[in-house]
């Protein structure tokens, strides 16, 4: 009898009942119930709430993984072409310490051609020419930097603000923030096309030390889009409800038993899985578009690509997701062979993605829903102004480069036809408007009504948040 006392004594002072129970971690038990409750999980926040007034409701994250050659596609340097081919002096480089690049490395002017476009007169390369057709509602940003210059830990850092894997993404955050639009799929959605998976891998959309019911919920290429999402041969609509009921009635007595979190997590999973079986189907089922959207978009039904999967995310806007992140992956252009080039290598990834993009902001624009979505295109870091030449090799190509790289955001609160930021004359180093990775976020948490300062969550007795003590307002873009 006494061991059983002192059992259930433990039990009730668990880190994790603690957790459930205690007044200190209101905003985790007020998200506990909103998951317990379907209807409140859609209808209102599960966690603190905005905290002023969003400008947008949805974002849309364009990664493209292996990180794009900003001087070949948005940051123009005629300097590096009048002395291509040259030693970089000395004192730019003293001290650098490169991913691959030995010796003394030489400058390389871009193979690409330059224009200025629409009425703000971006200027924009010959690689991307949907993205040139809509300048205006664009703004390009050429300052931004990183800490990191290795592929993994950017791409980890870009979308958590850490390089070590074990915080949460910043889709995550938003859903613990804000909750969900729509209780029938997920509120954090992954969408993945090119060569292979991030190098970051499911770190880049995990949850971190967050409940996992706000990780991102990965859509497949072929088959189900969500693992087990049919139901078993033999296995109708009823009886699968009778045993989710039944499943959910043993969760919740041995929730009531240790009051750990994660079971509340399980509840939900099945709860929602249950519901996608119904919504998922109709969500991707791209054939219901038009001839006219498909051609739009460059979009082929049920042949997998970057294409379907940005008609997907406008789709998915429409129903209410918060946050979807597609990842094209194959952007790590080193030079090693005429397909890993500035060449051939690039152009072709830009043929891949660039009319794709263009047609996702301008089918938000024209039904409306570019004002309440930002949309965000860009990598985890830039590339070289120099040439690597790895091992002598006569492709062209650049290394990773982690002081300055650009990107472009579009719709819900930011201020369109506008480039910001500038680099040097060789865009080495920035001249002007530096911006770091958190001060990227805390200006998406800010559109999205999130005071980046204030959205935290207490682990290991310190209080975390997703720009960690870090983060300025990219004013310059915001409208």
């Amino acid at each position: 009898m006494r061991d059983e006392q002192t059992e259930r004594a433990l039990r009730a002072i668990t880190r994790r009942h603690f957790f459930a129970q205690s007044a200190q971690f209101g905003i985790g038990t007020a998200a506990l119930a909103a998951l317990s409750n379907p209807g409140l999980l859609s209808a209102s926040a599960a966690g603190p709430g905005p905290h002023h007034t969003p400008k947008a409701k949805s974002v849309i994250f364009l990664f493209m993984a292996g990180a794009p050659s900003q001087l070949d596609i948005f940051d123009h340097k005629p300097l590096l072409n009048q002395y291509d081919g040259q030693p970089v002096p000395e004192e730019v480089t003293k001290g650098e310490r490169f991913a691959f690049i030995k010796g003394t490395p030489r400058l390389l002017g871009s193979p690409h051609s330059f224009q200025r476009h629409g009425q703000s007169g971006a200027e924009l390369s010959n690689l991307v020419p949907h993205t040139a057709r809509m300048a205006d509602d664009i703004a390009i940003v050429k300052s931004l930097w990183t800490t990191q210059f290795n592929h993994a830990p950017a791409q980890i850092f870009m979308n958590s603000g850490h390089q070590i894997p074990g915080r949460p993404s910043m889709g995550s955050w938003l859903q613990y923030g804000l909750g969900s639009e729509n209780a029938n799929l997920p509120g954090f959605v992954v969408l993945l096309s090119g060569l292979n998976q991030p190098d970051g891998g499911k770190s880049c959309w995990g949850s971190g030390f967050l409940p996992t019911v706000y990780q991102g919920v990965e859509f497949r290429r072929q088959g189900d889009p969500v693992l087990f999402l049919s139901d078993p041969d033999g296995i109708d609509r009823e009886r699968r409800r009778r045993t989710l009921d039944l499943l959910k009635g043993l969760n919740e007595n041995h929730l009531n038993e240790v009051g750990d979190p994660e079971i509340e997590t399980r509840i939900n999973s099945y709860e929602l899985a249950f519901r996608m079986q119904s919504s998922v189907p109709d969500l991707t089922d791209l054939s219901k578009e038009s001839a006219s959207m498909h051609e739009m978009y460059g979009t082929t039904p049920g042949k997998p690509s970057f294409a379907n999967n940005c008609l997907l995310a406008r789709r998915m806007v429409e129903r209410g997701v918060r946050f979807i992140q597609l990842y094209h992956r194959g952007w790590d252009t080193h030079g090693s062979s005429n397909n890993e080039d500035i060449v051939n290598k690039l152009a072709h990834l830009c043929k891949e993605t660039d009319r794709a993009s263009a047609a996702l902001v301008q089918d938000l624009k024209q039904r409306g829903l570019l004002d309440s979505t930002i949309v965000v295109w860009g990598g985890e870091f830039g590339r070289t102004p120099m040439n690597e030449a790895r091992s002598g090799s006569k492709f062209l190509g650049r290394d990773h480069h982690p002081r300055a790289f650009s990107m472009w955001l579009a719709g819900g609160g930011i201020k369109p036809g506008v480039t910001v930021g500038k680099t040097d004359d060789i865009g080495y180093n920035i001249a002007e408007d530096p911006y770091s990775v958190h001060d990227l976020h805390a200006t998406i948490l800010h559109l999205m009504g999130i005071d980046h300062t204030r959205l935290t969550y207490k682990f290991q007795g310190r209080e975390f948040r997703l720009t960690d003590v870090h983060g300025e307002l990219m004013r310059k873009i915001v409208a």
